[in-house]
């Protein structure tokens, strides 16, 4: 072949080829790195969820070999550890230290996180093992001196944000599959325009990869929908997809318990649209599920003789009995008022409120306006129209898992916190609502083709408006107060390996500390020498701005004599300990962030 039939075959692959499909993949992760780098740049802020700090510690408890242990202790976990442990053994004598019921002076096992985003992060730590300690004198990590930035934390970051890469790259993949190719390059290039997902993708929490799971479960409905009306549908396959769409249910419930609840709506659609062996794949698909989730649960009943550990109780968490973070806190709390089905229906009337007169309105922002008028239209596609079916059904269940599951860690961290569950239709949102819109587009009256461009740049504004907005402001990259790593860092290295430390942020030194920290009792005389007495010393107690900065009336002096809030204004401004409290010794030196008292003289 003559070298210029050379050249003009490589210029025809680059135009029309392979090689154009290569450099448009190029370019769009070229200009994702770009975001990404300016967005972290800018907007990169330190973790200030607890959620993300519990799973981040228990990874690397993982990842250094000790199991599904964690060192952030609930006082709940005790209770429900304890009671199962002296089921199993009756005879044992109950007194002091005789035996270690609670499994504090070994590695405590973990009752809160689902294990599969523990397990990524895990794996991340040792193919990329970060620097524990506060770095305060590198570039980029600090500033004048000054802590700006927690080099694992920002690691986990950068997984998260490949994740959302991940997420991009499905919804076009799917938008392309249920419309056309101008619908998956707007509903991509909108899907990456979110504020709330880039939120989440510097939270540390585990949303991103449960999105990830969640539509790779739509692309595999979408198939066997396909399929299923087929005159002769290959079985094998059919039932292949069936039992993928089981794993991933199976798989989003072990990264997050409530996904779990899907497998609802995907026995629906099976039963629905499956096409000639529509029993059979959903019984595939739910029993998959059944069998991925199954050893998990199993390992919970071994160790605390519950199915899911402190999060199965989220639904009494909030409820009267148990307000605010009460039943955490609680090491014999008084179960029986989790039986009145009174106080489920209250949470769940009230928090249906908020979902539904803010939130349902707000997660998908103008496309989002569009997603719930689009619902009146009908559409030409077949599997655009049953999938849009689908996506309703998670869409109650969803309301229905975050009202009732809602606890105190939607308050902590609003809209960026684990219990957000409609923020997993984000896609689906974009690909519905521009769905309705390239329809009213089509429907223009003669539109000319700069018009029809004119319209479409304009939706692009406003929907890329609030990150360009977010992108200008530079924000804090230190989630300052409460949380302060070099304090925490330095009053852990004050401990010993096995002692026990109790604070209001125990999430915050289990993370940055790596030392094992119980939470705040409900109170600071019973509970707190119940625990101190009969379970375990605690041999330093670490009060954050959390509690120093509490409301004065209805926290502290309302609070009761016994309350945390009390306790602080006795220590600080009256200068006075309760009778017998055992840490009486501080650090002559300032802590930025909180209290610190202890047993003894460690500094």
């Amino acid at each position: 072949m003559r070298i210029a039939e050379q050249v003009q075959s490589v210029i025809h692959t680059l135009e029309v080829g392979r090689g154009a499909r290569v450099i448009s993949v190029l370019v769009i992760l070229s200009a994702f790195v770009a975001l990404g780098v300016l967005y972290d740049t800018r907007v990169y802020r330190s973790f200030n969820s607890p959620e993300a700090m519990d799973a981040a510690q228990v990874a690397r408890n993982l990842a250094d070999g000790h199991g599904f242990t964690t060192d952030y202790v609930r006082p709940f976990s005790i209770y429900l550890v304890q009671k199962h442990n002296r089921a199993a053994q009756p005879a044992e004598v109950f007194s002091t230290n005789v035996t270690d019921f609670a499994q504090l002076n070994s590695p405590h096992p973990d009752l809160a996180n689902a294990p599969l985003y523990p397990v990524l992060l895990a794996g991340w730590f040792k193919a990329w093992m970060p620097q524990w300690k506060v770095e305060l004198r590198k570039p980029f990590w600090s500033e004048g001196g000054n802590f700006r930035r927690y080099m694992p934390e920002f690691r986990i970051a950068i997984l998260n944000q490949l994740l959302l890469l991940a997420v991009v790259l499905l919804t076009f993949s799917l938008a392309r599959k249920l419309f056309d190719a101008q619908a998956a390059w707007l509903a991509a290039l909108f899907t990456l325009a979110s504020t709330t997902l880039w939120s989440f993708s510097v939270s540390g929490q585990s949303t991103l990869l449960l999105l990830v799971i969640f539509l790779a479960l739509a692309w595999c409905l979408v198939a066997v929908e396909e399929m299923g009306r087929a005159s002769a549908p290959k079985i094998s396959t059919l039932f292949l997809f069936a039992i993928s769409a089981g794993m991933l249910v199976g798989l989003g419930m072990l990264t997050r318990y409530s996904f779990g609840w899907l497998i609802v709506p995907v026995t629906i659609f099976f039963a629905l649209f499956g096409g000639v062996r529509r029993g059979g794949l959903a019984v595939a698909a739910v029993l998959t599920f059944v069998l991925v989730v199954a050893p998990w649960i199993a390992r919970n009943l071994a160790v605390s003789g519950t199915l899911f550990g402190t999060a199965g109780y989220a639904v009494v968490e909030g409820t009267f009995g148990f307000p605010g973070n009460r039943l955490m806190q609680s090491i014999n709390p008084d179960m029986t008022s989790a039986y009145w089905l009174t106080s489920y229906a209250r949470k769940l009337l009230d928090n249906l409120q908020v979902i539904l007169q803010g939130e349902l309105f707000r997660f998908g922002g103008w496309l989002g306006v569009l997603f719930f008028a689009g619902l009146l239209i009908g559409l030409r596609q077949s599997a655009a129209r049953r999938l849009r079916y689908f996506i309703l059904m998670c869409l109650g269940v969803f309301i229905l898992a975050e009202a009732l599951g809602r606890t105190q860690l939607s308050s902590v961290t609003p809209e960026i916190n684990s219990e957000n569950l409609l923020v997993l239709l984000t896609p689906f949102v974009v690909m519905f609502g521009l769905a309705f819109f390239l329809t009213l587009l089509g429907q223009m009256d003669r539109p000319s083709l700069e018009s029809q461009f004119a319209v479409v740049a304009v939706l692009v504004a406003l929907v890329w408006q609030p990150l360009v907005t977010t992108l200008v402001s530079k924000a804090p990259t230190v989630s300052y107060p409460p949380y302060y790593p070099p304090d925490v860092q330095k009053i852990s290295r004050w401990m010993q390996p096995g002692e026990l430390m109790m604070s209001d942020i125990p999430w915050a030194v289990a993370w940055y500390g790596d030392r094992q920290c119980v939470q705040t009792t409900i109170n600071s005389q019973y509970e707190f020498f119940q625990l101190n007495d009969y379970i375990k010393p605690v041999h330093a107690l670490y009060l954050s701005l959390n509690t120093l900065d509490g409301k004065l009336f209805s926290e502290c002096l309302q609070g009761g004599v016994d309350s945390w809030g009390n306790f602080t204004i006795k220590t600080v401004v009256a200068n006075q300990l309760p009778a017998g409290f055992p840490l009486k010794n501080f650090p002559l030196e300032t802590l930025l962030s909180g209290l610190y008292l202890t047993d003894r003289t460690r500094w």
